[in-house]
């Protein structure tokens, strides 16, 4: 579809009203870290995020051996919903990985992003990484992979509700799956191969679930928060991060800034990717570094209150 049939920039500041950045000896005048800065920000803590990734498998295995202890339906209820938190978390990471800054060995990176990461969460990384890499290019550029997430901004509130209803109910999820699934008769063998890992994965997964005498586990508290839980949370996500925004040289034109907060961090945007303008100036930064980043962006006004919502529920009101 053509850009032109998108509304684009209905939440985007005006480009005279940015405060003008100081620099210092961390940011240049257009946010960017400084040499010597940006030497130790881009430093990757491979073990760090190898305990990372290990305590990520831990801590969903523990939601799912906490709810069948408890086994009372609060406990399920609450055990969904953060089996959904668990997908986001597994796709931040996968992110992460994306961008090779997961694992400084690049084979681990790739194959941790791959199979620990992506492909238990349903997504090819090598694939994501292709059209990622397009949005970081160019932000609402012609190549621009999730038009369709951030366009058209702001909505109605009846229009907000039917996107959110639809993704809780699963409908959404249900027809991105459908649509992914089609690709076992894609003529790409590349295509058809890695989707054949994608299920293998999966199988691998029922397995587990039967072998440990649960069989419902895997349908019940993985496919279905999937479809549900981390539809909503993707689509609060992408709108928090370039909902109603516009191609500009300034990320600040392209890309919210939103206040973080634990419990968005908990929930919403794990492993620091809410500080997303700060990984939109320099992507290059492993997600550690971020909330320093983001502090000296401040200290430059590159972010100050004029252009940095308060919180989250502030933006999607505005949208």
């Amino acid at each position: 579809m053509s850009m032109s049939a998108f509304r684009l920039g209905g939440m985007a500041p005006v480009a005279a009203s940015l405060p003008t950045v100081v620099a210092d000896d961390f940011v240049h005048t257009n946010a960017r870290p400084t040499a010597a800065y940006r030497e130790t920000l881009r430093a990757i803590p491979s073990v760090r995020n190898a305990f990372t990734v290990v305590f990520l498998y831990a801590q969903t295995l523990g939601v799912l051996a906490g709810a069948l202890y408890l086994h009372h339906p609060i406990s399920w209820a609450i055990a969904f919903l953060l089996m959904g938190r668990a997908h986001a978390q597994f796709a931040s990471l996968m992110h992460e990985s994306a961008h090779r800054l997961l694992f400084s060995n690049k084979r681990a990176n790739d194959l941790a992003g791959t199979w620990l990461l992506g492909f238990v969460g349903f997504t090819s990384t090598a694939a994501y990484r292709r059209v990622h890499m397009a949005h970081h290019r160019e932000e609402f550029g012609p190549d621009e992979p999730d038009i369709a997430l951030y366009a058209n901004y702001p909505i109605s509130r009846a229009s907000f509700r039917r996107k959110l209803i639809r993704d809780a109910t699963g409908r959404t999820g249900w027809k991105l799956l459908r649509q992914q699934l089609r690709g076992v008769h894609s003529p790409d063998p590349r295509v058809r191969r890695t989707l054949h890992k994608i299920i293998g994965v999966q199988v691998a997964l029922i397995c587990i679930a039967i072998a440990s005498g649960h069989p419902l586990l895997y349908p019940l508290m993985w496919l279905a928060p999937y479809l549900t839980v981390w539809r909503v949370i993707n689509r609060l996500r992408s709108i928090a991060e370039h909902g109603g925004m516009a191609a500009s040289s300034d990320r600040r034109g392209s890309t919210h800034s939103v206040r973080q907060h634990f419990g968005a961090r908990f929930f919403l945007v794990p492993y620091n990717i809410g500080f997303h303008l700060a990984h939109h100036v320099d992507s290059g930064i492993p997600f550690r570094s971020l909330p320093a980043y983001h502090r000296h962006l401040v200290s430059a006004h590159y972010v100050t209150q004029t252009v940095e919502f308060p919180t989250y529920r502030a933006l999607w009101r505005a949208a």
